[in-house]
This record gives C-alpha cells, structure tokens and sequence, in this order.
C-alpha cells in the first residue's frame, strides 16, 4: 500500500469512549474529524511539505555554512531542482499527504455506518473537503496520483489515476460539501470560507491540472470569500503575530503550539546560534535558511514588510551588541550569499553570518524551540492577489485589489498592474508561506535560471513518487 498508517481504527477515532457507547452524541461525532487535521502537524517540518515549496523558489535557500547544513546535500538538491525520488522531502511529503487521505477517508467510512442526519452531514461535508484538501496538494506536487474515496475493499496496490480526472472529482465533492457547510467556525477547521479558497486555488491553477484555464471560476470563488467578510489586519505583520488565532485575515491555520501541536520551528532554522539574546530564547537556534538576496531587494524602501527580516548588526533584547560566538566578531546580517555551498575558501564570517534573516512569524520573548504562532494555508490578502491575477488574466483590470496589499504595505498605489508585477508582489506578500514554488509554476517561471540554479525543465515541474512507495507497489511505476 502506499499509505503510511496503518493504526487501528479505534485508536485514533474513539479516544477512550467505549466502543458500544460510541457515538452517544453530536459532540462525540464532531470529534471523529480530529486525526484528520493532526495531519497538517507535521507540514513545516518533518512532513516536507514547506520544504518543498519554499526551498525550490527564488526566494529563500538553505546554504551549505561550512561544516553545517550539508545534510548530504539534501538542501542543495531541492535548490537547484537535482531532487530524485529518494530526496528527504519527496519521501516525507507524499507520506504527509497520504496520511491527511487515510485519515479521512477513515472517518468518512465510519460515519456514513450512522444514521444520517444535519449533524452528520455537516461533519461529512467538512470532511470530504479535508481530504479534497490534501489530494489537491497531491495533485499540485505529483501530478497523476492513486485517488481513493474510500478504503473500503480498496485495492491493496491501487494504480495512479490522471491529474484531470482527481480535479474533476475534487471539484464536484467541494462544491457539493461547501452548500451543506454552516457559517461561521474556527479558523483551524474547515468552513465555508476554507471551501471557497480551495475553490479558488483549484480553479486558479485549472491549467496547469487539466490544461484547461478557469480564470473565471477563479474569480467567483474568490468573489464568494470576499463576501464572507474577512478583512486585511492593520499591520502587514498582523496575520503572524504569536497571539493571531483571531486574526481577519487568517482563514485556514495549522493551529500551532509550543507545548501541545508542535512543528513551528522554522525561526530555529533560520535564526544565528546567538539570537537567541535577542529574543532571550530558552534555545539556541541552528543558523541555516536566509532570504536570497535577489528577492530582498524586491522589496522598496519603506516597505514594511522589510520588517519580515533581520539584516545588519544584531543586539540583545536590553540592546547590547552580539557577537558571533565562532568569529568573535560582531554579528552583523548581509544580504549577500556568497554561494550554494560554502564548505570551503570563504571566511568563517560569510559562512556563519552571511543571508538576511527571517523573523516573519513573531518570535516573542522568551520563546522556546517551538512558535505558539498559528500558521496560515490560507490568508485573505492571498485571496486578493488571486482574485486581481484571474481578472488580470481575463482582460480585465485588477489594480484595486493589489493596491490594497501595497496600501497595507505603505506603499504607493500602481496602474496598470501586469502579471509580472502581480507575480513580484505575491512574492513579497507571501514569502515564506509555502505558496511560492506553485506560483512560479503557474506563471511559467520555475524553470527559470535564478541564483546558484540553472535553467531546468518541465520535468520539474512535479516532484517522482517516492522510489519506496514504488518498491512496496509496481503500478506506481507505470
């Protein structure tokens, strides 16, 4: 099989309620979804998925710092698109993915036993767009995948079926789901809101799925979020701060937390070994991921979305100086990179101290290993962005709607936006969110030649099954 979890049923859905009283009432039914959005637990770091999206754009890198970071240049091979199907990030990824379907399906099998009422298709309904949730990211990132409903008498090695043929589906169940799903709810479970953008981010990359272009469905679903009264946060950085599982903007978190849903540690890998003085962590961070300079001087001056990243000389948080533990001499971020791979001929400064660094998603004082910060999948600036895109792409004129990103930003309003600019400003919007490597595919540009990557082909553009996955079922090699 090429699923992962192969746990007893009663060991993730009945969580200590005595099986011949299970299920005793809506609460209890309401309950049964819960392993199926632990499944986005793992996204930011063992599960690949970040990794995947983010390591393989022109906006971020994670370069070899002397004798750290090398990993087996596991990072190099998503950087410069030389990844084979038994890279770290392909494995775990498909891993992650397929435990979110397995998760769900599993739920789904068992409900539809219960006699059938509002409640119950409610959590159905929700259900379905999980799962429609995590083979779209299937889709996005393997292209034809095995598309199971139901593990019921499934086949023990399924075949893959056609990209098309799994939108086509994924559709049909949203869109059906999201008309039985009530308004309102929480930001870390499916909603009408949550169904609309995935609506959205379907349609919107409809072409590269099926071949077909669907900007104007795009533009209706994200149309029907607009219209669910979401709003931009004040602050560009608003949407990250520690405390945001209230924020408007958000509309779909992984709800993180550094006691009991751990997996935000992506300040530790970008942080120096010494900023923990900073932000009087309880850990010392582990100096690896930085902005690539070429994106951070997209950014104008005055942005104030610069306040994503720490570049010069850094202090402690009473303002003393730091110095870099290795080199004893000041800590001072540049923006400069000087290579991919930095094991030799470069000062132990440009090894250690070189790329800006990332501080998107607050780090409060007195943090730990692990960010309280919920993370956003989805985000209703991105919303915007994508609504402007698929009428720019439609003749039409989107301008507002990318004004309203740069206002927020404190920035001058553009005419005329192109989607070169649009594509600029989504980068800058979105950086470090995970939506970068499906953008620069979508505009037809992740072939692209950028720093320390050459130019690479369409192959790219899908990441290979896992050669394990393939080892345990032939039909996924064919």
């Amino acid at each position: 099989m090429v699923f992962t979890s192969c746990t007893d049923l009663t060991d993730n859905i009945f969580d200590g309620i005595p099986k011949d009283k299970f299920p005793e009432n809506e609460a209890q039914i309401a309950a049964i979804p819960i392993p199926t959005y632990q499944a986005l637990e793992p996204f930011l770091d063992n599960g690949g998925w970040w990794f995947a999206q983010e390591v393989t754009s022109d906006e971020m890198t994670c370069p070899t710092r002397g004798e750290h970071w090398d990993d087996g240049g596991k990072w190099r091979a998503l950087h410069e698109h030389a990844w084979t199907n038994t890279t770290e990030a392909v494995n775990t990824m498909w891993s992650t993915f397929y435990e979110g379907t397995y998760q769900a399906n599993t739920a789904i099998d068992f409900l539809s036993t219960l006699e059938e009422n509002e409640g119950l298709l409610v959590v159905l309904s929700k259900l379905k767009v999980m799962r429609a949730f995590y083979y779209w990211l299937l889709i996005d990132n393997y292209g034809d995948v095995p598309y199971l409903t139901t593990l019921i008498d499934a086949p023990e090695f399924p075949e893959k079926m056609d990209r098309k043929d799994i939108f086509d589906s994924l559709v049909t169940d949203v869109e059906a789901a999201v008309k039985i799903i009530p308004e309102g709810g929480s930001k870390t479970s499916v909603t009408k809101g949550m169904a609309f953008t995935l609506l959205a981010k379907l349609y919107l990359n409809a072409e590269i799925y099926t071949g077909t272009s669907q900007w104007e469905k795009a533009e209706q679903y994200c149309d029907s979020v607009i219209s669910e009264g979401y709003s931009l946060e004040a602050n560009a950085l608003g949407p990250f701060v520690t405390q945001n599982e209230n924020s408007p903007e958000n509309i779909f978190t992984i709800p993180y937390d550094e006691d009991n849903f751990k997996g935000n540690n992506l300040h530790m890998r970008t942080l120096h070994y010494n900023s923990n003085l900073t932000f009087n962590m309880t850990v010392g961070p582990w100096n690896g991921f930085a902005v690539i300079e070429d994106h951070y001087n997209t950014y104008e001056p005055g942005d104030a979305r610069l306040d994503y990243f720490l570049i010069g000389q850094q202090y402690d948080y009473l303002g003393n100086v730091i110095n870099d533990g290795t080199t004893s001499q000041p800590l001072v971020f540049t923006a400069e990179i000087p290579a991919l791979d930095m094991q030799d001929s470069y000062t132990e400064a440009q090894k250690i101290m070189s790329g800006a660094r990332v501080v998107k998603f607050e780090v409060a004082l007195g943090a730990t290993d692990n960010l309280s910060n919920d993370f956003p999948l989805f985000r209703y600036a991105d919303v915007l962005l994508m609504k402007a895109e698929a009428m720019i792409r439609q003749g039409k004129n989107g301008d507002t709607y990318v004004n309203m990103i740069r206002s927020r930003a404190g920035l001058s309003d553009w005419t005329g936006v192109t989607l070169d600019m649009l594509l600029e400003e989504r980068g800058r919007e979105m950086f470090w969110e995970g939506h970068r490597r499906q953008d620069l595919i979508r505009f037809g540009k992740f072939g692209d030649a950028w720093w320390e990557k050459e130019a690479s082909g369409s192959d790219r553009q899908v990441f290979p099954i896992p050669q394990w996955a393939i080892d345990a079922n032939s039909n996924l090699a064919l």
